[in-house]
């Protein structure tokens, strides 16, 4: 302001001696007065439609490495500060919210499998399902069963993967069920696909199992070994045919990848696989598999009436020490997420991301990546751990005691992370 006052008093300068000091005064004021109006015309602008600008409450920006549970304030989100083309959804944080219930629970909905139902499993703590993920320059909104199902009314919705895949499912269904008069919904289970259906709405929620989106010979019969699994890697349409004429697609395939082998991958039919297959470096695999799907994307599907998502992938949480826990046993016994700003994992391989990065943006197809690698790599307390079951039985006592060997830290436990998943899902429909 001195800078402003003395460059009006020089610029104002008479020919001749000096301004009285009562008139400079007025004019420092004058200058003072119009400064306030530009600023307070410049936070109208900001405030309108027109320019998009985003503000944050600001309990969702402390600092990144605060030692304090972040929690929400429900009277400070404002979901209108919501911009699908501006929400990043990579850059932000898990805050605690224990006054959110979440949209359903084990006893509410009976489509969870035994797998991921921590809680019937005997998980003794329940924070893992209080966490919500906050981006930094938005509000995400929250999932609301009513609206969805009014987005999905007419529709077919179909998750296409592995069992992450079908988890998301399961949220999905869950999240609705409850919503829908008891009269009006079926679900039909099957070894490929299950059918979920909405009858009110004329909707349907599916999940079609293919681990690897092509072909393989662990289709049918699941095959355990991943060094007896072999892939058609430039063949889709046996899969593919189940997807068409569905109005929302969202695929997902990482962990069946990753096995640490090299990839058998076929070039022909099964008959010849002895003699015919080759081994592959896993990110060369993926590239080819996922360019056959994106051939057949392209090639068949119409984007007027189909909508295409690719979920990243799901991380796995199998070494400790690499949040810092040196002396713990993969993700067994622990109750909070990471709370470190960017945390990153070896259970994310950053090779086969950056496959389907740059195979959707050559795409024809307008292809929605639902990015859930980053905000799920701090959820290292969300998996099943020991509370879960293995060859179709629940652990007993002694299973559980040994985590080194029976810990799950690939799938999540039901409700938990995939319904922030579905929570992006949503933002989209």
């Amino acid at each position: 302001m001195e800078m402003l006052a003395s460059q009006s008093h020089l610029a104002m300068k008479p020919s001749k001696g000096k301004l009285p000091f009562s008139v400079m005064v007025v004019i420092v004021c004058a200058l003072a007065f119009a400064l306030i109006l530009y600023a307070e015309d410049v936070k109208s602008l900001a405030r309108s439609s027109m320019l998009k600008l985003k503000s944050c409450p600001a309990q969702y920006l402390a600092p990144a490495h605060t030692a304090k549970t972040p929690t929400v304030d429900e009277e400070e989100i404002d979901e209108r500060d919501y911009d699908l083309e501006e929400c990043d959804m990579v850059k932000g944080r898990w805050v605690f919210n224990r006054s959110r219930k979440p949209l359903y629970t084990e006893e509410s909905c009976p489509y969870i499998d035994r797998q991921v139902s921590c809680h019937t499993n005997g998980r003794p703590d329940d924070d893992y399902r209080y966490w919500e993920w906050q981006p930094d320059n938005c509000v995400l909104p929250r999932f609301d069963a009513a609206v969805a199902l009014e987005r999905l009314k007419g529709k077919r919705l179909m998750f296409v993967g592995d069992s992450l895949q079908r988890g998301q499912w399961m949220s999905m269904v869950c999240s609705l069920y409850s919503h829908i008069p008891p009269d009006q919904k079926s679900m039909k289970r099957g070894h490929s696909l299950s059918i979920f259906q909405a009858k009110e709405y004329n909707a349907t929620i599916e999940f079609y199992w293919a681990p690897f989106l092509v072909e393989s010979n662990s289709d049918i019969k699941v095959i355990g070994d991943p060094k007896k699994r072999i892939l058609r890697l430039d063949s889709i349409s046996k899969h593919a045919q189940h997807w068409i004429g569905v109005d929302i697609l969202v695929f997902n395939t990482y962990v069946w990848w990753m096995s640490g082998l090299k990839i058998k991958s076929l070039w022909g039919s099964f008959a010849n696989a002895e003699e015919g297959y080759e081994e592959l470096d896993a990110p060369i695999a993926y590239r080819i598999g996922l360019r056959t799907w994106a051939n057949w994307v392209d090639s068949t599907v119409n984007p007027n009436k189909t909508r295409v998502f690719f979920t990243t992938m799901s991380p796995t949480h199998m070494r400790s020490s690499d949040w810092g826990n040196d002396k713990g046993i993969r993700c067994y016994n622990e109750t909070r997420p990471v709370l470190k700003r960017g945390y990153w994992g070896s259970g994310s391989d950053g090779r086969l991301m950056s496959v389907v990065g740059s195979i959707v943006k050559r795409m024809k197809v307008p292809v929605s990546v639902i990015n859930i690698t980053q905000l799920s790599e701090h959820r290292i307390d969300g998996h099943t751990s020991v509370y879960t079951e293995t060859h179709g039985k629940v652990l007993n006592d002694e299973q559980k005691a040994d985590p080194l060997h029976n810990a799950d830290c690939i799938h999540w436990c039901l409700p938990g992370v995939p319904d922030t998943w579905n929570q992006i899902l949503y933002s989209y429909l």
